[in-house]
């Protein structure tokens, strides 16, 4: 065998053999790139799905906080404009006070019918139903009072429902004065037995 012939064959050999590991090397560097390729693909979407998810749990959290704002207008609205009811309830008489004055009369009544003295029959017939009527009337400038005051205690409010929640505060504040005027017979004594009589 010819020496240059030997070294061709090994000179192509060794060509071939490079060729081979160079090919090797650039399919082992392709492979870790598609795979870097593939899991960067996956922490792609992995990232979206975790914004999404923090996006619904920031809409939630809105929806939330929303809801009770909206709740706290409404109710603060509707508990200003009770107060103020109750507190011209307070100052007109009610239904409730006249029933229970006409059933207190009718328990004087029954009670003096036969036995009871003038006064007593005044106080009996007369001085109780005001005083009830006085109690009850008392009872509504209580509640005016107390509902107008809590609304100043939710944290949202409209400039006119801070207005009818101070008219129903001054109204209450009002009718528990005139309550305790008539209960306490301040404004207009209970007329005596002998008022009319000559001596």
């Amino acid at each position: 065998m010819n020496p240059s012939e030997t070294k061709e064959t090994t000179d192509a050999t060794g060509t071939a053999e490079a060729t081979v590991a160079k090919d090797k090397a650039t399919a082992e560097t392709v492979e870790p790139t598609e795979a870097a390729r593939t899991v960067s693909a996956a922490d792609e979407s992995a990232v979206a799905d975790e914004a999404e998810a923090e996006q619904d749990h920031d809409a939630d959290d809105e929806d939330a906080e929303e809801a009770p704002r909206a709740s706290s207008g409404i109710g603060a609205a509707a508990a200003a404009v009770v107060a103020a009811g109750l507190g011209v309830v307070a100052l007109s008489g009610s239904w409730v006070g006249k029933v229970a004055a006409e059933r207190q009369t009718l328990i004087g009544q029954i009670e003096t019918s036969q036995t009871g003295s003038p006064a007593q029959q005044i106080s009996a017939l007369y001085g109780d139903a005001w005083h009830t009527t006085a109690l009850v009337n008392g009872v509504f400038a209580l509640l005016a009072l107390i509902v107008g005051a809590a609304v100043f205690a939710w944290p949202q409010k409209a400039g006119w429902v801070r207005a009818f929640a101070v008219a129903g505060v001054v109204l209450g504040v009002l009718g528990l004065i005139v309550s305790a005027g008539m209960y306490f017979d301040f404004f207009l004594d209970l007329p005596s037995a002998g008022a009319g009589t000559g001596s």
